[in-house]
């Protein structure tokens, strides 16, 4: 018979052996600095983490709830979503560089801007499920516009001042966001931080200024950002910068990163000349700020949330990574598959359809069948967030694999089509989507480094079992911390 240790044996053994190795691991563990520590602990692990500890959980696959949607959820993608994209004309709008004036007033009447706003501020309160289905509907027919209502409802002020907002800052900024009053965009991204977004240079300093005839504290912002969705139309800024109090010692002025809502215009902030990413239609372009003044009231939460806006935008960035670039994945490969599958069946060479010829029906069903299995992962973490979770790895794998998954299928479609794929025109129903491919590639983490650092990285330290609680011990010096349960312990 096998011999097993008591649980106090277990115990000793594993002090033992914590003792024992704590020096080796003290000197290759790198110290881990509170930014990374945020991005590391932010969201929660569900199914996936089954994968990363090598036993798939099926029946707790089974048990998440499909996304089921409300009879007014339903009903606004049956109507208002409809009627939008009867109004959308791909390539007038590309042309055009821009919506036409009646989609703007549409999205706006229509609330399209608010929908993860609760109704107590105007909104509408859709479910994530329901968020990501108008997304979805809406870049089937025109990427650009399902990019200009996508954003004011993923990560940005809204999400900000729903979870962490004062109730002033709720009652000013919600209801305006909701009616397409106020157009938002969140700054985060600098000319010398991009996917190491956490090393931002823009700087506040906490000062004294005079602020309508009152001496105020605020914070004095010199700041470069650029890349920003939305911003040449923006009427409030989203900010994040990392603020800093001389009036502290040398090692504790720096005070973290901070997000705050600048109304624009505003002294000192200029919106730069129109970035074109890929030529498309959707609003983007830097935002700048040269010693621009703001009372601590602006600060997203108060001065009680100076310093906690890395963990604030951690925190959120896992809904909006999950919903908005899958959406757009989802869209690219539904419309390949349609483009492609119906010319296919239309186009006839040597006699016969060319869908019969197994060098197009092959690619066909690789597009089908990517779609059917990148839409279920899309839908199931969409439920997820439904039920109150915040799947930070999973969001980062449905964000990957859907993206990819979209551009094998534009890069199929363009190869059924031929000649058709390669001329300009109102009649080409995927060149837009094929230049437009690279774009959801690159936002909201690019897939390269979402790869690595994401899924790989902070997967295999999130979901694994024992890894995390092994570092925090390290730090801590406990080398009488045994992250293996006595449960575990194999027999011997």
């Amino acid at each position: 018979m096998p011999f097993r240790r008591s649980s106090g044996e277990n115990r000793m053994l594993s002090s033992l052996l914590g003792r024992f190795l704590m020096p080796a691991f003290a000197n290759v563990l790198p110290r881990i600095g509170e930014t990374e520590r945020a991005a590391l602990e932010s969201g929660t692990v569900g199914f996936e983490g089954c994968f990363f500890e090598g036993k798939a959980d099926f029946a707790r696959l089974a048990a998440i709830p499909g996304e089921q949607l409300t009879g007014a959820e339903q009903a606004f993608i049956d109507e208002r979503v409809t009627e939008l994209c009867d109004m959308l004309d791909d390539f007038a709008i590309d042309e055009a560089h821009d919506l036409p004036a009646e989609v703007w007033r549409f999205l706006r009447e229509h609330r399209f801007f608010g929908m993860i706003i609760p109704r107590a501020y105007g909104g509408l309160e859709f479910s994530h499920a329901a968020h990501a289905a108008v997304v979805t509907r809406i870049a089937s027919v025109n990427l650009a516009a399902a990019v200009t209502v996508m954003v004011p409802n993923s990560l940005g002020p809204a999400e900000l001042l729903v979870h962490y907002g004062t109730e002033a800052q709720k009652n000013h900024y919600l209801p305006r966001l909701a009616r397409g009053e106020d157009l938002p965009c969140f700054a985060l991204t600098s000319p010398y931080a991009g996917s190491d977004a956490a090393a931002i240079p823009d700087i506040g300093v906490l000062t004294r200024r005079e602020w309508n005839g009152v001496m105020t504290e605020g914070f004095a912002l010199t700041f470069s950002k650029r890349y920003i969705t939305l911003a040449p139309v923006a009427s409030v800024v989203g900010l994040a910068f990392n603020a800093i109090d001389p009036g502290l010692s040398g090692g504790t002025q720096q005070l973290g990163i901070t997000c705050a809502l600048i109304p624009v215009p505003h002294p000192g902030i200029s919106i730069g000349a129109r970035h074109r990413p890929m030529n498309s239609a959707f609003m983007n372009g830097p935002v700048q700020g040269e010693d621009v003044f703001i009372p601590l009231d602006w600060v997203i939460g108060g001065s009680q949330n100076i310093g906690k806006g890395w963990r604030m935008l951690m925190e959120c960035l896992a809904a909006g990574r999950a919903l908005s670039l899958p959406a757009l994945g989802a869209a690219l490969q539904q419309t390949s598959l349609y483009v492609a599958s119906g010319y296919a069946g239309l186009r006839n060479q040597f006699g016969l359809p060319i869908q019969r010829f197994h060098n197009i029906a092959r690619p066909l069903a690789e597009i089908a069948a990517d779609l059917y299995a990148t839409d279920s992962a899309r839908r199931l973490t969409a439920s997820t967030l439904d039920q109150g979770e915040r799947p930070s790895v999973a969001s980062a794998i449905v964000k990957y694999h859907l993206t990819e998954a979209a551009r094998r299928a534009i890069n199929h479609g363009m190869d059924i089509l031929g000649g058709k794929a390669i001329c300009a025109g109102p009649s080409n129903l995927l060149s837009i989507a094929y230049r437009h491919a690279p774009i959801a590639i690159t936002v909201e983490g690019a897939n390269i480094l979402t790869r690595a650092l994401i899924i790989f990285g902070q997967g295999a330290v999130r979901c694994h079992p024992y890894v995390l609680r092994e570092i925090h011990a390290v730090e801590q010096h406990d080398a009488r911390r045994s992250a293996m349960p006595s449960s575990d312990m194999p027999a011997i």
